[in-house]
């Protein structure tokens, strides 16, 4: 998920100028009636839009022009070419947590918001994981954090009482104590309940296993350690077992398909970030309110899917007002009400302890206190996973398409050989 694909959390926020330019310094676009221009580009939905008309009324030397796209893959390709021509970036570009290794990697392009960003907005806003991944080795902040996503486990209440497990939230939390009990309780429903598989894709679950782990697939130092480190092989293992026992639906998400397998229950059991809710009520519809239901529980302890950040790149020529706009937009009073225009969860230290969202209830998912779910959930992640360069190419277009192959039936061993190699391609 990358949230590259969410629906409704997911938002990145980009600052495209009106004149392309390279570097800072130059003159800052001005509006005809002298206002400092700044341009904002978002994709899916940080819920801004009515912010960006708060901080105008609050700054009335400042007009913002929002660009959104759709989906966040379109957003940092133009992102990266542009960073490669050295020229046409936005004053603030937002940044999904899948191609921040990349951001990193050319951390000199950015401005570090430590230096130029309000004297009184620092690290310690933000869970310390979150600042810590868009920090460089030199201690340069060169994001400001948006949204993450918390894991916990959604569930068909109605299928669970098909299969004759637990229904209830309290009741299910052993099913989904560690992966070895969620396959297990995989191999009792799919035993029981015929044409309906225990989860959405291979590839999902892979992605929430590996990401718990304190190494992925390249070190510190940016080494590929795919065939060196064993808990990705084990996790292979594990996923391509229970796909080989029948409990992947081989739906790849954020297809129509995968849409429709919402709606029609072709899969009983979900990793859910804490935009997944909003996912599945969207693409489940109206018919199965009250069906779905999350707990909180996740196999193995906590993690996290999802997330952004604003960055403000040295091409801006603004950066100063760039800079007190993302500090503004990650401030923890605005990220509240970004959670309750579009559910994006926050990252900030004393925004997971507003009323607002502890206390918010999701009434789809049976009139559950989603906000203290998943602020509880929060406290169960430990660091952010380290992530190399290619690290997103490995998830999106090695080990992603490797898994669906062996959900369309090549042998489990062959497609890692396959993986492992196109691992090395990639990592270069």
């Amino acid at each position: 998920m990358r949230r590259r694909h969410w629906v409704r959390v997911a938002v990145c926020v980009v600052a495209s100028v009106t004149v392309a330019s390279c570097g800072a310094g130059g003159a800052a676009n001005r509006t005809a009636d002298g206002r400092t221009e700044l341009t904002v580009a978002t994709f899916n939905e940080f819920g801004y839009e009515e912010l960006f008309a708060a901080y105008e009324a609050e700054h009335p030397n400042i007009k913002i022009t929002q660009r959104k796209t759709g989906q966040g893959a379109p957003h940092h390709q133009n992102l990266f070419t542009k960073l490669g021509a050295g020229s046409g970036l936005a004053d603030v570009e937002a940044v999904e947590e899948g191609y921040l290794s990349q951001v990193m990697d050319k951390s000199g392009q950015f401005h570090n918001l430590l230096e130029i960003g309000p004297k009184d907005v620092t690290a310690d806003r933000w869970l310390k994981w979150k600042a810590d991944a868009a920090t460089t080795r030199d201690g340069r902040l060169i994001g400001y954090g948006t949204d993450i996503g918390p894991l916990a486990m959604c569930y068909r209440k109605d299928l669970f009482a098909e299969a004759g497990l637990p229904q209830e939230p309290d009741q299910v939390r052993q099913l989904f104590a560690t992966w070895d009990s969620y396959f297990a309780a995989g191999d009792r429903f799919v035993a029981k309940v015929s044409g309906v598989a225990w989860f959405d894709s291979a590839a999902q679950i892979f992605n929430a296993m590996h990401n718990q782990h304190d190494v992925g697939y390249f070190d510190t130092s940016d080494t590929l350690v795919v065939e060196s480190n064993p808990d990705i092989r084990n996790d292979w293992n594990a996923v391509t077992a229970a796909v080989a026992k029948g409990q992947s639906a081989k739906l790849a998400a954020f297809s129509n398909e995968w849409n429709t397998g919402f709606k029609l229950g072709r899969f009983a059991t979900k990793t859910c970030p804490s935009w997944m809710l909003g996912v599945i009520e969207t693409q489940a519809g109206p018919e199965n309110a009250g069906k779905w239901a999350v707990t909180d529980a996740f196999p193995n302890g906590g993690g996290n899917w999802g997330g952004s950040y604003l960055t403000v790149p040295k091409q801006s020529k603004s950066p100063k007002e760039a800079t007190e706009l993302a500090a503004w937009l990650t401030a923890p009073e605005q990220q509240i009400k970004a959670f309750q225009s579009r559910g994006t969860f926050p990252s900030q230290v004393e925004a997971l302890e507003n009323r607002a969202l502890v206390e918010h209830v999701n009434t789809y998912f049976g009139n559950v206190k989603a906000g203290a779910l998943f602020a509880a959930q929060v406290q169960k992640v430990r660091a952010a996973q380290y992530k190399g360069p290619a690290d997103g190419q490995l998830q999106e277009n090695v080990f992603g398409p490797a898994l669906q192959s062996v959900e369309q039936g090549k042998r489990a061993d062959d497609a890692w050989r396959t993986a492992v190699q196109e691992a090395k391609k990639a990592a270069g």
